[in-house]
């Protein structure tokens, strides 16, 4: 391109609160006879590194003021970005105003996010609100037929990179460059109006803004047809898009699905009391145990449903030692999610090149609240994360006869599988494990007998003639509404019976628990999940 092009670079306004890369890509300006506009934080870094700028006052003669509120709103600035280059009339007020072009911006904004995740105060929470940086960038990025925005040290390299071979960015990178930039303000704007929301208590604002960071691009989502990005909401809170992948192939869009529903699920449950261990396939759990120590809940979460387990995902609540570490790779397994695993653990696990290790550094705070979003046709369906769970509830014995201790703690554990199982949901817990569970039926009466079905099948993989619901507890995500559903549990071997009530028959359901002499509680919590 010749030196008349309308995006060849030869003014640069730099304005950066990360200043990762920011003196490299200076002095590379400086080199290329690119001329340096700055502004406060900064020019000094630039400065003491002996680059060469101007300050943003001596373009648009105004001092900053406000403590730097105003220093980059103005007509000098903001001509020089938003000026057309060929077009006659903009060309003429530019000269008549004295209006330079800037054919550059480089800018990243005040860190909003970080201070808020740092726990700052509303008054501090409000001054890291960028205003002139968000301008400036949607002014370039509108304008960049003439100007190259970038918003990402990530991008310095290309940009230098084309400066130095061509004396200005390509047209397909100057969009791309856009794109990115404008797509970098709503996500800032989404992070505020997020904030705003969540400070004020206003579930009910009029606009919801949801935005995420890609982290990495899917092969393909749940089907090889469909397009698949993983994206990062930016949250703290321990999971599958903060955890560290210590080895293994790259996730899919099901293995991360699958491995946040059993992240999810065994996070329930406190380390300090009980060992957990989740076995999920296609996002609901096909085996769930509480005991001792981790070897123990593995082994009895994979004798619910041994078939099922093969290729699923297993998720611990505590550090993975080598026995357990041994016990897994005995059955193929996609991934594996822990808090942490020892060294021991991670060298049984090297020898299994494509088995996914996920390392979280902790648990998900089960009871945090957020928001779950769900898309569909021409809109999107928002609700307040499931946060409660059976400990939060005041129990009510609604039969005659009371659970024993060891029937009240397998209840618990079966309510908290339940809440993580597609509905209709029906799921027998024995001694610390579940023994069987029905997901997703249309009929709640068939859940159970899926459920009561698959305890007999693992009863039969175990070697065993007896079926394991035999003696077990059950838990219903909603309640019955009549009394079939309790009784095909009944009928398969429960003595005593966990659900939400609220039934216009709870009275028929409560005597036919009682005629079957076993032990019902009401929780007045529904747990359905679609």
């Amino acid at each position: 391109m010749t030196s008349s092009s309308p995006s060849r670079v030869k003014r640069a306004l730099l304005s950066v609160s990360d200043k990762q890369g920011i003196v490299a890509l200076a002095k590379t300006l400086t080199s290329l006879g690119i001329e340096i506009v700055s502004t406060g934080g900064t020019r000094k870094a630039l400065d003491a590194e002996g680059v060469q700028t101007i300050d943003i006052s001596e373009l648009t003669g105004f001092p900053e003021i406000m403590d730097g509120r105003v220093k980059t709103l103005h007509p000098k600035v903001h001509g020089g970005l938003l000026g057309v280059r060929d077009n006659p009339a903009h060309k003429s007020a530019m000269k008549i105003n004295s209006i330079p072009r800037i054919d550059l911006l480089v800018v990243n904004l005040y860190p909003f996010e970080e201070t808020v995740k740092g726990g700052a105060d509303y008054a501090t929470a409000i001054e890291n609100i960028d205003i002139g940086g968000p301008a400036m960038i949607r002014a370039a990025a509108k304008n960049h037929a003439g100007v190259t925005v970038v918003v990402d040290p990530e991008d310095y390299e290309m940009v230098t990179a084309h400066l130095k071979a061509e004396g200005e960015v390509p047209l397909t990178e100057r969009q791309r460059l856009a794109a990115k930039a404008f797509a970098r303000t709503a996500n800032y704007d989404a992070a505020i109006s997020r904030w705003f929301a969540d400070t004020l208590d206003y579930d009910e604002v009029p606009y919801r803004s949801f935005s995420g960071k890609l982290r990495e691009v899917m092969r393909y989502g749940e089907n090889p047809h469909q397009w698949a990005g993983f994206y990062q909401d930016g949250s703290e809170r321990p999971g599958v898009a903060t955890a560290e992948q210590v080895q293994g192939k790259a996730l899919s869009y099901n293995n991360i699905n699958d491995t946040d529903a059993a992240f999810e699920l065994v996070s329930e449950f406190d380390p300090a009391e009980n060992a957990a261990v989740a076995i999920i396939k296609h996002a609901n759990p096909c085996g769930v145990a509480v005991a001792d120590d981790t070897l123990s809940a593995y082994k009895a979460a994979l004798k619910c449903d041994p078939v099922s387990a093969y290729g699923g995902i297993v998720a611990v609540n505590r550090e993975i030692d080598a026995d357990l570490a041994k016990a897994i790779i005995e059955v193929f397994t996609e991934v594996i999610i822990a808090p942490s695993a020892t060294p021991a653990a991670l060298a049984v696990f090297e020898g299994k090149k494509n088995l996914r290790l996920l390392l979280t550094g902790g648990l998900a705070d089960a009871k945090a609240e957020g928001l779950m979003v769900k898309s569909v046709a021409g809109g999107l369906l928002v609700q307040a994360r499931d946060a409660r769970n059976v400990d939060d509830c005041e129990i009510e014995v609604v039969t005659k006869r009371a659970p024993s201790d060891q029937e009240m703690a397998d209840l618990k554990l079966a309510a908290k599988v339940a809440k993580h199982v597609k509905s209709n949901t029906i799921v027998y817990v024995k001694n610390g494990a579940t023994v069987g569970i029905g997901a997703g039926q249309m009929s709640r009466v068939d859940s159970a007998r899926i459920a009561a079905i698959k305890a007999q099948d693992a009863a039969e993989a175990a070697g065993e003639t007896e079926s394991l619901a035999k003696g077990s507890v059950v838990a219903s995500d909603a309640f019955f509404p009549f009394a079939d559903g309790l009784m095909a549990a009944v009928e398969a071997g429960a003595t005593a019976v966990i659900q939400p009530g609220g039934s216009i028959r709870d009275d028929v359901v409560i005597e036919a628990a009682d005629k079957a002499d076993i032990a019902m509680i009401f929780t007045g919590m529904r747990h359905f999940r679609h």
